[in-house]
């Protein structure tokens, strides 16, 4: 890929209320005009091609990065067929390489998605017949090069994904652990409560499960870009640029600060969960920077006298998991106010009910969505004296 001026359009989807978030770390990071998509979900933005590696590497926030080669109006899947056809595959990678199609639709016409899917799948191969008589094999798991496309009512364009797997996957992680919370999530949660990394704020995680918040807090604390451990799909491209990629990532090596003991804290309850958290700290090569302690949530003391407590608490799906946690919540409304003074404690729920039961007033409440789930962000500034809500 040749390294000039020429910014190209790229397309990154991130969850639903961090899209402005999302906007300044590509700021940062040398993308232009970032701008978030009508709708929400994602963010719009150009630059080069270092730009765009840098973004793969550094990015805590976005879930890909994908390369807009080709848009277009559509009224009927031929027209999409037509669109993908005339598009110079070839040029981009060979037929040796394996593909998947992956299509996503808001507001369109059309019925059949899979149709759409298959119909984009034989363009590809039709222009790789013509241009080398091979085609690319598909390969649903583990494809070399994956193909994006989004309908929305009139139009459709097509994405080369530049990321490979999700960016959310950091590359040390068990692949059969599915968390709760993805790891893009937690950051921005992690941003969103001004946690001061750089400050060594304190920050805890009293119901910590597999450890999500602990490891993005300890690789933010020591500037360790969350791709270091992983390879990205703009490598598999004809163009990549080796050389100047290995660059990138040397620079980015070259920023980490030495592993160290952090004021960053998880406990949780069940002794399962926890050993899951050390295992993955492990993988990261953070297991020194974090204490870890099997503790309840309301009984754990605060390590400190003031800092950041953060955490997904469950919600109840079945009738015996709603009574539970109706009995906790005002247990834990309790025990913030009686030892969590000086802590700004937020609590990421799906449970709109959430403050009422805990009886204190939160002091903001932002809107987020962990996939497809509406969630709500609580925080709770503690300070000496009551929160309590009228009546309790």
């Amino acid at each position: 890929m040749s390294i000039d001026d020429a910014h190209e359009a790229f397309f990154s989807p991130v969850p639903r209320g961090l899209e402005e978030l999302l906007v300044e770390e590509l700021r940062a990071l040398g993308a232009d005009d970032p701008r978030p998509v009508q709708g929400g979900g994602g963010v719009e933005w150009r630059g080069d091609w270092p730009a765009c590696w840098r973004v793969n590497l550094e990015s805590r926030l976005a879930t890909r990065v994908l390369w807009r080669v080709g848009n277009g109006r559509y009224r009927g899947e031929e027209d999409i067929y037509r669109l993908a056809r005339r598009l110079t595959w070839a040029k981009w990678f060979t037929p040796d390489q394996t593909i998947r199609v992956f299509v996503t639709a808001r507001q369109s016409p059309l019925k059949s998605l899979e149709f759409v899917t298959l119909r984009i799948k034989d363009a590809v191969c039709d222009h790789f017949r013509a241009m080398h008589g091979s085609r690319p094999s598909v390969d649903t798991a583990h494809p070399s090069v994956r193909i994006h496309v989004f309908l929305d009512r009139e139009t459709a364009a097509l994405y080369l994904d530049t990321s490979g797997e999700a960016l959310y996957k950091r590359g040390f992680k068990p692949g059969t652990v599915e968390a709760p919370l993805k790891e893009n999530l937690a950051a921005g949660i992690l941003r969103l409560s001004g946690w001061r990394a750089d400050e060594d704020e304190p920050l805890i995680d009293p119901m910590c499960g597999s450890g999500t918040f602990l490891i993005e807090a300890a690789q933010i604390a020591l500037d360790i870009a969350p791709g270091l451990g992983r390879g990205f799909g703009f490598e598999h491209l004809l163009s990549f640029d080796a050389p100047a990629w290995a660059a990138i990532r040397k620079a980015a090596e070259a920023r980490k600060r030495p592993v160290r003991a952090l004021p960053i804290h998880g406990s949780d309850i069940a002794g399962s969960q926890l050993r899951r958290a050390r295992e993955n700290l492990a993988a990261a090569g953070l297991e020194s920077c974090v204490t870890l302690l099997k503790a309840d949530l309301l009984e754990v003391q605060p390590p400190a006298t003031g800092g950041v407590m953060v955490t997904n608490p469950p919600y109840g799906v079945r009738l015996g998991e709603a009574e539970e946690l109706a009995a906790f919540y005002p247990r834990l409304g309790d025990a913030l106010k009686q030892r969590w003074a000086g802590w700004r404690c937020y609590f990421l729920s799906s449970d709109m009910n959430l403050p009422r039961a805990i009886g204190l007033k939160a002091s903001r409440r932002t809107p987020l969505f962990n996939g497809a789930l509406e969630c709500r962000l609580f925080e709770y500034k503690m300070v000496a004296g009551s929160h309590r809500t009228p009546g309790r």
